[in-house]
């Protein structure tokens, strides 16, 4: 499985600094949890993945890190998983194709259709793991704002940071980064751009955020 843009921004973009038990739903090739690991070292990890290959990949990486003592691969489905604690902070980047043609390889329908982990469940079951305070951190379409919207209200959750995500000059936004919390907060509304008007040249802002996770930025 390739590494997306959408994982690194969730991964430098999510609020780790009171996490001390954190979970990765869908972890994929384990990106964002050793990410997480990386910006917080006192965090310790459960990264879930319901296909088995992508499972093996992500330990595979997560035992050649220097984060392997405090990241679990779990090859599991999130539906059905029982937790032995609760979490500070959930993190997600979820299947985003709701509708259109499947492709034809299991792996990557299961990673990129809301098929298996739909956002509903995504919402609802974070919601019931969480510690009082902690925080459900993820990335989404754009198109997806309004579902999001409702799901956390209807869960008694709260909106505390949204990030509208464009990837280059006056293009439309492509994906939103959400900071949702169990308790009152203020709504902080803020945007990023990738890439500036040269393909490929990243903005100041976009450099600032993901640095650390770049061999060559």
């Amino acid at each position: 499985m390739k590494v997306g843009t959408d994982g690194v921004l969730l991964g430098a973009w999510c609020d780790v600094r009171n996490a001390r038990k954190v979970l990765d739903v869908g972890t994929g090739t384990g990106l964002i949890s050793l990410m997480v690991a990386q910006r917080n070292n006192e965090a310790v990890i459960d990264a879930i993945e319901i296909d088995y290959a992508a499972s093996e990949e992500a330990a595979h990486n997560v035992a050649n890190s220097p984060w392997a003592d405090r990241i679990s691969v779990i090859n599991a489905d999130f539906s059905e998983y029982t937790p032995r604690c609760k979490y500070d902070l959930i993190v997600s980047n979820p299947p985003y194709f709701s509708n259109g043609i499947l492709p034809p390889d299991n792996s990557r329908m299961i990673a990129r259709h809301c098929k298996t982990l739909t956002y509903d469940l995504l919402i609802s079951k974070a919601a019931s793991i969480l510690v009082p305070g902690g925080g459900i951190c993820i990335i989404t379409p754009f198109e997806a704002d309004n579902d999001i919207t409702s799901l956390v209200s209807l869960n008694n959750l709260h909106i505390c940071r949204k990030t509208f995500v464009r990837p280059k000059p006056n293009a439309k936004f492509k994906r939103i980064l959400w900071q949702i919390g169990d308790e009152p907060c203020e709504t902080i509304v803020d945007e990023l751009q990738i890439e500036k008007e040269n393909h490929h040249e990243y903005t100041s802002q976009y450099i600032d955020l993901t640095k650390d996770f770049y061999l060559k930025m």
